[in-house]
């Protein structure tokens, strides 16, 4: 069989081309006509790679079309709905200056047994359920307050849990108080305003909590000496629906526990958790070594199991598994206006894993203040361990724990435990604004640190 060239022959200098006839192409015996291959002609390669390149070009549109499409439905279908705040509107101008990139998220728990229009919850759902007796009490306390920083460009998120008893100066010229109590103060304090301008109903409720916001974020922003990005609040309420979602959660005891005020009842050892039972292990202070500070370690622990389970689970990578909690959230969270909650579902991986730490910030010693049992702390001082920590920080230490008469107390029992748990947090002197991480001594916080990314045993 003849071959024919794949290629138009070269001209020769000064000859015309030769000129092209029709060839017959052989047949085959007893099969199809086999076609001759037509030459190429010049520009043939070039114009199959712009057609190949058009190709390419048309489908990574498709793709990206696709996946944007996608990208929007996620972002609109997470963001209708949710219950957003322009409380940070209030303190951005005032605020310290942190590190380019890196963000801050503080995390709000509101002890409140109302819902969102300020309706108290029926009264043996929270006797039974939520096991914190009736709806008139715990008024409008933050009892859980932790600022979560997540550095530019990833890395290890460091988060800081702030006792609620820690006595400090409450923002708006409202002098010092325990620093769960500013929400409260500032949501009477503006309701009594909006009462006298006919202000009534659900209206009064939003009204005053934007105001609870606002100075509970000023006064967390002005003790911490950082910038706060973005926050989320959750109550009573919000949580245990979560907690439903999720069920059951596994955590784990380091000795058996009974409190009747909580509702608490768990052996030792790894166990999960429903709804209602995980609650009470958050709630729990009656009965602990640390009161508080141990309550402090069980939510942070609640939260690593949590994200722990999410994340094994491939929760946060599917958008299809995220809408049951975010059906939650959209119900029982408040969070800022300007967060972009699908972005944040995006990094939460990064949450779990052991990339993660959580500390309880430093307090001096215990004491009564305006016949209340106080948390004394050095403002000064936790300012600059959490500015050493997170590279940014203002204020170099002082020499005296806020308040008066640091650990003095009124002659109560809350004062005598101030040989057990306080002491110096260590750690924080000297440091100033700007100042790069470098290491903390260990006992710079108020117990051990708790580890993201698995299942921590605590008291």
């Amino acid at each position: 069989m003849p071959e024919y060239p794949r290629t138009a022959p070269r001209r020769t200098t000064g000859a015309p081309a030769p000129r092209r006839t029709s060839v017959p192409a052989p047949r085959r015996t007893g099969g199809a006509p086999r076609r001759r291959p037509a030459p190429r002609r010049r520009g043939t390669r070039r114009a199959r790679a712009a057609g190949l390149a058009r190709l390419a070009v048309c489908l990574t549109s498709a793709a990206v079309l696709l996946t944007s499409g996608v990208g929007w439905f996620a972002y609109h279908w997470l963001n209708n709905g949710l219950i957003t705040s322009h409380a940070l509107d209030a303190l951005r101008d005032g605020a310290p200056r942190g590190r380019d990139g890196a963000v801050n998220v503080l995390l709000i728990g509101l002890d409140s047994r109302r819902d969102m229009n300020g309706n108290a919850l029926p009264k043996e759902f929270v006797e039974r359920e939520l096991h914190a007796g009736s709806s008139e009490i715990g008024g409008y306390n933050t009892n859980t307050l932790i600022l979560m920083h997540i550095p530019a460009g990833g890395g290890k998120v460091t988060a800081f849990s702030i006792p609620r008893d820690d006595y400090v100066e409450i923002a708006g010229g409202r002098g010092e108080h325990k620093i769960k109590e500013a929400y409260g103060l500032a949501k009477a304090e503006a309701e009594e305003k909006l009462v006298a301008e006919g202000v009534r109903g659900a209206d009064l409720e939003h009204r005053g909590r934007e105001a609870g916001r606002e100075a509970t974020l000023a006064t967390v922003q002005k003790f911490l000496g950082v910038p706060i990005d973005h926050f989320a609040e959750v109550n009573l309420l919000g949580f245990y629906d979560i907690a439903k979602v999720v069920q059951p959660v596994q955590v784990c005891l380091k000795k058996p526990v009974r409190d009747r005020y909580s509702g608490a009842d768990f052996p030792a050892g790894l166990q999960n958790l429903d709804a209602r039972q995980a609650l009470a292990f958050v709630r729990q202070r009656h009965g602990l070594d640390g009161g508080d500070l141990d309550r402090t370690r069980r939510q942070q622990a609640f939260l690593s199991s949590v994200t722990h389970k999410l994340k094994s689970q491939g929760v946060w990578g599917d958008v299809g598994k995220l809408q049951g909690l975010f059906d939650v959230v959209k119900k029982d969270v408040v969070i800022d206006d300007r967060w972009n909650i699908l972005d944040f579902a995006r990094q939460a991986p990064n949450l779990t894993g052991g990339n993660a730490e959580f500390h309880t910030l430093p307090i001096e010693g215990f004491a009564t203040r305006k016949g209340e049992a106080v948390n004394l702390v050095d403002a000064d001082k936790v300012r600059a361990l959490v500015g050493k920590m997170i590279g940014g920080g203002s204020a170099t230490a002082s020499a005296s724990p806020t308040g008066s008469g640091a650990g003095a107390g009124s002659g109560s029992g809350e004062a005598s435990r101030s040989g057990s748990d306080g002491g110096s947090a260590g750690g924080g002197g000297g440091a100033t604004s700007g100042a790069s991480p470098g290491p903390v001594p260990s006992d710079a916080f108020q117990g051990p640190a708790v580890e993201m990314g698995g299942v921590p045993c605590v008291d």
